[in-house]
C-alpha cells in the first residue's frame, strides 16, 4: 500500500487542509499560494496513475483512493470558492451540476462494485476533468490576477464548459449503470424456481 503512486494520491488529500485554511487569509499572496498548492495537487493526479502503470504498482487501494482524492479536492475547492464569493451568481448553478455529477458517479461506482463491474473513464470525462481543473485554478486567483488577465471570466467560462461536459458524461455513465441494473433484474428473474406445477401434476 505504501508505494510512491499511493503517496502522491494521499498528498492530494492532505493538501486540502492548507488550501481551505488559506481562503480565510486576505490579500493577493494567499490566492497565489493556494493556486500553487492546487496546481501541485492536480499534477499528482497525472503522475500517480502514470507511475503506477510504469512501475507495475497498480493496487486495489490505489484504484479506490485515486477517484476519492480527486472528488474531495474538487468538491472542497468548489465549496470554498462559493462560500467566499469567488463563484457567484449563475455560475453557482454550474458548480452544483458538477458536484451532483460527482455524487452520481460515486453512487454508480459503488453499485457496480457490488456486481464486480467497473466504470471506465471516457476520453470526454478526462477532457471535462482537465477543463474543470484549469477553470478552478483561474477562479482561485480571481481578482488577484494582473489586470490584463480576465481570470474570473476565463474561470467562469471554463466552469460552464465543464458543467456541459459533466451533463453529457453523467448521462453516459447513468445509461451504463441502468443497463447493468436491467441485466441484474433479468438474472434475478431467471434464477427464481418455477412455482407452477408441471402438466398433469397436483
Amino acid at each position: 500500500m505504501i508505494t510512491l503512486p499511493n503517496v502522491l494520491t494521499l498528498s492530494r488529500i492532505l493538501v486540502i487542509l492548507p488550501i481551505i485554511g488559506l481562503f480565510w487569509l486576505e490579500g493577493d499572496w494567499p490566492r497565489w499560494v493556494t493556486l500553487g498548492l492546487y496546481a501541485a495537487a492536480c499534477i499528482t493526479d497525472f503522475f500517480d496513475g502514470y507511475l503506477a502503470r510504469t512501475r507495475g504498482e497498480i493496487s486495489r487501494f490505489g484504484r479506490f483512493l485515486d477517484p476519492v482524492a480527486d472528488k474531495l479536492l474538487i468538491a472542497s475547492v468548489i465549496l470554498m470558492l462559493c462560500a467566499f464569493g469567488q463563484i457567484e451568481g449563475a455560475a453557482i448553478l454550474a458548480a452544483v451540476v458538477i458536484l451532483c455529477r460527482e455524487i452520481l458517479v460515486s453512487g454508480l461506482r459503488e453499485f457496480l462494485a457490488g456486481l464486480r463491474e467497473g466504470l471506465p473513464v471516457s476520453k470526454l470525462a478526462k477532457w471535462k476533468t482537465t477543463i474543470q481543473m484549469f477553470a478552478l485554478g483561474f477562479l482561485i486567483v480571481g481578482t488577484s490576477a494582473p489586470a490584463w488577465i480576465p481570470s474570473v471570466l476565463i474561470g467562469e467560462i471554463g466552469l460552464w464548459a465543464a458543467a456541459a461536459l459533466t451533463l453529457i458524461t453523467g448521462y453516459d455513465y447513468l445509461v451504463i449503470g441502468l443497463q447493468h441494473m436491467r441485466e441484474d433484474k433479468r438474472n434475478l428473474a431467471s434464477s427464481r424456481p418455477d412455482t407452477k406445477s408441471p402438466s398433469g401434476a397436483e
